[in-house]
């Protein structure tokens, strides 16, 4: 038998060593959940990275930003609102250091928001049918605002990088050890989709489920009803059939959201204080398709 290449087996145990170093130096832990999170990626880099990205999103040629009152109006109160619950949230902090900007792009077949690091948001009236009202869209926006908040993108970005850091060392092991070239590589990408759903979209799902907790109570603190986030959920899951088994979703099925929030009703209940004149007529609606 073939001994293990003294070279290959040096650069596995310091590639490892290298990955466990920066995991143990790139720690930081969610003030309302309190998961650990690994962050690889700086958070100016993380708020450049995403100026960047909405940039591009508005100069696609085939994006067209909405100047219409009826429709931008609605989006930019309820922005307004979400913005400053998170100012004085336990995000104070991050979300006084954002460049607030706001888009409402139109494209009525698009059921789609996000917040991108820094505070670039963007709201597709496609998405007026699920969020139904203002209450609707502030838990639609609380969700993708703490998606920015707490540091999703550069978590993800950071799990890949340790994810790619440990199929090289594999790589190093197995074909050190592995007699057969084409065996080796189907041992690789059978351990490559164990990463994919072992970890990756497990890790997604944690942070769908935590944007939608947080996005919750920030609702509720803008002076929303936590309730509608139920409803806006309701109506996503009539609207989108079709989707994925949960295990390999990126998102948690629509049930086990609407379990979820329920579950956290009481606790957003607290942070609800309803502000007079606030507007509860629905979204306006769209141009039929």
């Amino acid at each position: 038998m073939r001994g293990r290449s003294p070279r290959r087996s040096c650069l596995a145990v310091l590639l490892a060593l290298v990955a466990g170093a920066l995991a143990l130096a790139a720690c930081a832990t969610n003030p309302y959940t309190e998961r650990s999170q690994l962050l690889l990626v700086s958070e100016s880099q993380e708020m450049q990275l995403g100026a960047q990205a909405y940039e591009q999103v508005l100069k696609d040629p085939k994006v067209k930003i909405s100047r219409v009152p009826r429709e931008v109006d609605p989006v930019k109160r309820v922005a307004a609102r979400i913005i400053a619950a998170a100012k004085s949230s336990k995000y104070a902090e991050t979300a006084k250091q954002f460049d607030w900007e706001v888009s409402v792009i139109k494209d009525d077949k698009t059921m789609n928001a996000f917040a991108l690091p820094g505070g670039k948001i963007a709201v597709y009236t496609g998405i007026f049918p699920v969020a139904k009202n203002e209450a609707g869209l502030a838990a639609i926006m609380g969700h993708e605002v703490t998606h920015a908040l707490a540091r999703h993108g550069a978590e993800r970005m950071s799990e890949g990088q340790l994810a790619q850091a440990g199929l090289t060392v594999a790589d190093v092991l197995i074909g050190s050890s592995a007699s057969n070239p084409a065996t080796a590589q189907l041992m690789m990408a059978a351990l490559g989709l164990g990463v994919n759903v072992g970890v990756m979209l497990p890790f997604s799902r944690s942070h769908e489920s935590e944007a939608d907790y947080v996005g919750l109570l920030l609702a509720a603190q803008a002076g929303y009803d936590p309730h509608e986030a139920v409803h806006v959920w309701e109506r996503m899951g009539q609207l989108s059939k079709g989707q994925p088994p949960e295990f390999l979703s990126t998102h948690p099925g629509h049930e086990t959201r609407i379990a979820h929030l329920q579950e956290w009703m009481p606790e957003a209940l607290k942070y609800y204080r309803p502000q007079p004149g606030m507007p509860s007529a629905d979204l306006p609606t769209l141009t039929p398709r």
